[in-house]
């Protein structure tokens, strides 16, 4: 049996449905809470300045990010909150994942310069999507984390 693929929507805060943001906050609370061990608080007031990038596969959502303008969170646009379902990483989703999000950046904000803050561990992974580390390692939440900069 073929494997079904993945389909994204993009959105921003204001159209995300109830049901849409009940996902995504169970799905980031799956993973940067329950599977990374990291008591941390990721409800932080910054979803309504986001565009929501949400990843569907069979109607479920598997994965997600959010990116914002320049200025909302970096001085450059950002891509965060980057996740794929763990049972799902087999399908190598995340590659996709970004490019949508790469995608929207250009399409929402005509943004070229992308940051992110990555969890080192994942510094490969960035790197083949184009993104170059920047500075020192720094620790957020306990995370060992790098800044990478997509030009």
């Amino acid at each position: 049996m073929e494997e079904a693929g993945i389909s994204f929507i993009i959105k921003k805060y204001e159209f995300i449905s109830r049901d849409e943001l009940y996902d995504i906050l169970q799905l980031r609370s799956e993973v940067f809470v329950v599977e990374q061990d990291c008591v941390y608080q990721d409800i932080d007031g910054k979803d309504d300045k986001a565009v929501h990038v949400l990843g569907y596969k069979n109607d479920e959502l598997i994965a997600y990010t959010r990116i914002f303008k320049p200025g909302a969170y970096f001085e450059q646009a950002s891509i965060g909150r980057v996740i794929v379902k763990e049972n799902q990483r087999k399908f190598k989703y995340g590659y996709d994942l970004m490019n949508a999000s790469i995608e929207a950046v250009h399409k929402y904000y005509d943004e070229r310069i992308i940051k992110i803050s990555a969890q080192k561990y994942l510094k490969s992974f960035y790197n083949n999507l184009g993104f170059k580390e920047q500075g020192a390692e720094y620790l957020e939440d306990g995370i060992p984390h790098i800044v990478m900069i997509r030009t």
